[in-house]
Formats: C-alpha cells, sequence, structure tokens
C-alpha cells in the first residue's frame, strides 16, 4: 500500500498563529504538507481569504525555506446561509452570484497560487429548524456550480460534513454528491463532525460508508460523544475533542476500510492531478468553535502520534521527515560569528 499523506491545519498548532510558529511546529513533528487557514505573516492573524498579496508571497517564501506544502486551502466556502432569513443565528447571507464571482473565485485564485489542487468547503447552512433534504435541490445547484467553478482553474473542492449545514451527515453529504455528479467535487469525512452531534461508533461508520464512494481525504479529530442526540449544536460549547485513539469515531474500523480500498481511492484522485490521499489533522484538544480550533504546539504534537499509533496498529503506511529528507534539501545558512 502506498503511504497515505499526513497533513493538518497549521494555525491549530502555534500560540499565535504566526508563520513562523506554524511551520517550525509541523517541520519539526516531521510533516511536509499543511492546510492553510489563518495566518500572522506580518499583518496580523487573517482568514487565508484576506490575505494581502505582502503575505502570500511571505507565506509562500517561508514555506519553501521550512520544506512545507500546502496540501489543501481551509476555506470557509459554504458557510453561509443558503435563503436570506432569519433564523435566530449570526451566519451571514451573500447573494450566490456575488458569492460565486468574488468568494469562490478568490478561493481558486489563492489555491493557484500557494500550488495546492483542494479547496476545503461546506454545503450552507438551511433555516434553523428546518429539515436540510427540503433545501438539497438550491445547495445541489449552487454546489454544482461551485465545482464547475473550481474545475474551470484545474482544482477540485472537498465538501466537509458538518454539524448544522445542510450536509451534516453522511447520507446526506452521499445525496449532494450524486446530484452534483461532478469530478470536481469531493467528500471530507470528518467523525467528531458525527460524534458530537449524539452517534454512536456503529452510526459514525455508517455514514462514512454512505460518503465513501465520494471521499476525497479525511479530516482527523475525535471526540467524546454526548448524553443525547441533537438537531441543532452550539459549536462554541463544544469541550470534548480528542486525540483519535481516545474518542468514539471508531478510526479504526475506518481505517482498516479505506486500506482495502485505497488503491481505488488514489486512482480516481490521480485522475484529477492530487498527489495521495490525505489525512489533515485538526484536533482542537483544546478548543474548537463554529470557524476553528486550537491545539498547541504541545496539544498538536500529542494528537499527531496518537493518530500514528492508531496507524501503525492497523498497518497502514504513512511517512514523516527522516535524515535522508534533510540531506537532500539541506539549505546552507550563514553561522554567525
Amino acid at each position: 500500500m502506498k503511504p497515505i499523506l499526513l497533513s493538518g491545519f497549521a494555525d491549530e498548532a502555534a500560540n499565535d498563529k504566526t508563520v513562523e510558529q506554524q511551520f517550525c511546529a509541523f517541520a519539526a513533528m516531521g510533516l511536509k504538507y499543511f492546510t492553510l487557514r489563518f495566518i500572522d505573516a506580518g499583518e496580523g492573524i487573517q482568514n487565508v481569504m484576506m490575505l494581502s498579496p505582502a503575505s502570500i508571497e511571505k507565506v509562500i517564501a517561508k514555506q519553501q525555506e521550512y520544506g512545507l506544502q500546502v496540501s489543501s486551502i481551509g476555506s470557509p466556502i459554504g458557510k453561509v446561509k443558503l435563503l436570506d432569513v432569519d433564523d435566530g443565528t449570526s451566519n451571514r447571507f451573500v447573494p450566490f452570484a456575488e458569492y460565486l464571482e468574488k468568494d469562490v473565485q478568490r478561493a481558486c485564485d489563492l489555491a493557484n497560487q500557494f500550488g495546492t489542487k483542494l479547496i476545503r468547503g461546506f454545503s450552507f447552512y438551511h433555516p434553523r429548524g428546518t429539515d436540510p433534504e427540503r433545501h438539497l435541490t438550491q445547495a445541489i445547484d449552487q454546489l454544482g456550480a461551485i465545482a464547475s467553478q473550481c474545475d474551470k482553474h484545474g482544482l477540485t473542492f472537498g465538501l466537509e460534513v458538518e454539524a448544522n449545514l445542510i450536509g451534516q451527515s453522511g447520507r446526506l453529504l452521499q445525496k449532494i454528491y450524486e446530484g452534483v455528479h461532478h469530478p470536481a467535487m469531493v467528500l471530507i469525512f470528518d467523525g467528531a463532525n458525527l460524534v458530537c452531534q449524539g452517534m454512536s461508533t456503529d452510526q459514525v461508520f455508517e455514514e462514512y460508508l454512505a460518503m465513501k464512494d465520494g471521499l476525497g481525504w479525511v479530516h482527523i479529530k475525535d471526540y467524546c460523544r454526548p448524553a443525547e442526540k441533537t438537531d441543532h449544536v452550539d459549536e462554541e460549547s463544544l469541550a470534548a475533542f480528542v486525540p483519535a485513539d481516545e474518542g468514539d469515531s471508531g478510526h479504526e474500523a475506518i481505517l482498516r476500510d479505506i486500506k482495502r480500498s485505497h488503491t481505488e481511492i488514489e486512482a480516481r484522485l490521480a485522475q484529477r492531478g492530487i498527489p495521495g490521499l490525505f489525512f489533515d489533522l485538526e484536533p482542537h484538544v483544546k478548543g474548537g468553535g463554529q470557524f476553528g480550533g486550537f491545539s498547541g504546539p504541545d496539544g498538536f504534537g500529542i494528537a499527531l502520534r496518537a493518530f500514528c499509533k492508531v496507524l501503525d496498529y492497523v498497518q497502514v503506511p504513512y511517512s514523516l521527515r527522516t535524515y535522508e529528507d534533510i540531506r537532500s534539501t539541506r539549505v546552507k545558512h550563514a553561522t554567525p560569528t
């Protein structure tokens, strides 16, 4: 089996989210890829979508210095209201034509500038208290347009399963995937985002199977199951995120199934120019919310080692930096005198 590709949301590993802190932590942990979401490249902490040309230039220069590549743009595309109605939430609404022209185009431009084929995104907020299935048709139409826009730029849009959105389950995401039916859209599995809705380990595995045909990459974080199932998750109060070897997502069974299907998944991804199957760590072990989370350098290291322990147990190969990597890319720095 070809080694899977390890990546992570680098902003989670940095106390101040500076580019130097993020890249130092990832290089020291042996990671070669990172997902770009929030970063301070000298102009304060900004979402990737807001980076200036000067900040983009600095991030690119620093990632080359630290031997890192961008696995995906961790954009918030799709985390807006589907309909312009007051549902008691603070989620914003943007007319879709404007959203496609500005936000989606911006994400595509950034992906090409940073040399990644992947943009992470979401499936829109339906009005709170309504049945998400009622809104599938409109969501499919809009996500299909986003996929087409990404495809024009040689990119692939990944749709993450997450609470409170239309695609809040693997079953709903599969319906969206089949409805869009576009090679430039894939699905992103995240076990913790299902467990926090009250799903059991067995239910999480069933949701994974439902979205397996469209699997593009995997987010790695875990959660201890809450006492009751809920239709709406208060994301700002979530406080039970744990490393991948301690929660209720059942990563062992999921990894065993991916191991059996790995060759087929890799072949499908290769057709899109994607280098392999990414497992993207987003641990949230010190807290998480609607638009991000935090682990710190210590928490991220614990989460990475925990996931590697699970990978070793189920015998799924992966690659971290070795001394040979350093020898082949050694950069000579001036020695202070």
